[in-house]
């Protein structure tokens, strides 16, 4: 297994990587991305970590030890470990996951489900291909992205339909040992700080768009990927104005594959249209698990957070501030709740793994994506408007207005400094670039909230409801 100083020496590798018009020849070293990777590093941290070892570090199949990451989830009680694991890093990463294993671990045990799916119907061989690709990764300890979201261009047209032909990513040429590929895909989470680039469908295909229907992976090294590095979230320099941006990022890219090589042992789908939605869904039932496991975090902080200012400023016993505090609880227990039991109702798929239930998984999504934005605007209430106006760090520091805040914004019981933090905690969290970052990742990460809903009424058992409806009405049939 890797540690902190192997990863970051893995990232030193000649990738392609531009960031705020300039191409960055070590992102270890760039002032503003090495916050990303040693955000990013929490993953390998744990493993060392004698409080998180029992929890991160799992028996390797073969002897010795491997990232419980790496490891297929047979149970419900595995599901619950990993949920464990992806809410216990997020916590340590002030609400921001290091998404290093998680994503790409969840993209391989769909990989996995449906090239064995694809081999069956079809008579491939994705399966040994995608095996040996997942134990290569396990074995070195690898991190991962996933590139799935195409540019998209004509949102209205399919893949085959573009104006543009590369407004998806497509296979340009086939060769003996491999494919060549181009386009591009954006939202990439964690692209610059990972080792391997998994690349999936966005979504389901006709006939007409074999050329696009594919799925591999390649190092972040390889020759013609470029990666085009969002800045958003770069501005958080003091500790005390922003606690949790300052020094927990994650990176986002556009991802450009000009003629890229992918080995033939690395092509995972390729031209099976009819398995690019099957695949792009099993994805994200997986992802979207994680997804709720690295809100739970966040959702406390919000809970934790309005009662502490709602006492500070002494207005904890009034009842609309009650109100909104115990409408937080129940948003966040009952987001809790629902990714709990979508572990508990999981189903055992094909190869022994275990899938969370995808109905319960999307409500338990919806419910957060739905409800963040009334959440955030409950704390922002209680909190007060010194959220964007109260003075900041240099002004904390400065010794002719310090004595001012010192004196003037005190709270109940609690001096200035322990209420400005806190004030700043929540801004961080809600106000600023972080702020709106989780704002838009509630609406859009893990697909669309009206993705979420198609899955529920999908997944629905709607004929045992409307069963009951008949039994009850009298109706006969």
């Amino acid at each position: 297994m890797k540690t902190t100083d192997e990863y970051r020496a893995s990232l030193r590798d000649g990738r392609v990587v531009y960031y705020d018009g300039q191409r960055v020849p070590d992102v270890t070293a760039h002032p503003a991305l090495r916050v990303a990777v040693d955000h990013a590093a929490l993953d390998y941290a744990m493993a060392a970590d004698p409080r998180f070892r029992a929890l991160a570090v799992v028996p390797h199949p073969a002897g010795g030890e491997m990232s419980r990451y790496f490891a297929f989830p047979q149970t419900a009680e595995d599901l619950l470990a990993r949920m464990e694991l992806i809410e216990t890093s997020t916590r340590l990463g002030g609400t921001v996951v290091p998404l290093l294993k998680e994503i790409g671990t969840d993209a391989l045990f769909a990989l996995h489900l449906v090239a064995h799916e694809a081999d069956r119907a079809r008579g491939t061989r994705y399966l040994d291909r995608v095996r040996a690709y997942h134990a290569h990764c396990r074995d070195r300890d690898l991190a991962m992205a996933v590139a799935q979201t195409d540019v998209k261009g004509d949102r209205g047209a399919g893949p085959a339909d573009q104006a543009h032909p590369d407004y998806y990513l497509r296979v340009v040429e086939e060769r003996d040992d491999g494919i060549v590929v181009r386009g591009a895909k954006m939202h990439t989470s964690v692209s610059m700080n990972a080792n391997e680039l998994i690349v999936l469908p966005t979504r389901a295909m006709g006939e007409r768009d074999r050329a696009y229907a594919v799925a591999f992976a390649v190092p972040v090294a390889t020759r013609g990927l470029t990666l085009v590095v969002s800045p958003y979230g770069d501005h958080a320099a003091s500790s005390f104005d922003h606690p949790l941006s300052s020094r927990h990022r994650m990176t986002e890219s556009l991802t450009v594959f000009d003629d890229v090589f992918v080995p033939r042992d690395r092509v995972f789908l390729q031209g099976e249209w009819e398995y690019a939605g099957p695949l792009a869904r099993t994805f994200v039932e997986f992802h979207r698990f994680t997804a709720v496991s690295y809100k739970l975090p966040l959702v406390d902080l919000l809970v934790g957070a309005a009662r502490l200012i709602a006492e500070y400023n002494g207005i904890e016993r009034a009842g609309h501030v009650r109100d909104k505090i115990t409408w937080l609880a129940a948003y966040a227990g009952t987001l809790r709740a629902l990714t709990r039991m979508a572990a508990l109702d999981c189903a055992r798929g094909a190869l022994g793994i275990a899938v969370p239930d995808p109905g319960t998984v999307n409500i338990a999504k919806l419910h957060f994506a739905t409800q963040f934005h009334q959440a955030v605007a409950y704390v922002q209430e209680i909190a007060g408007g010194l959220l964007v106006t109260a003075p900041g760090e240099a002004d904390w520091q400065q010794p002719a207005t310090r004595p001012l805040l010192e004196r003037y914004l005190g709270g109940k019981g609690v001096d200035a400094e322990a209420r400005l933090r806190l004030l700043n905690l929540i801004s961080d969290v809600t106000t600023s670039q972080l702020g709106g970052y989780h704002a838009v990742l509630a609406i859009h990460a893990e697909g669309s909230i009206e993705a979420e809903k198609l899955t529920i009424y999908r997944t629905a058992p709607m004929d045992r409801y409307v069963a009951l409806a008949k039994e009850l009405a009298g109706i006969a049939r």
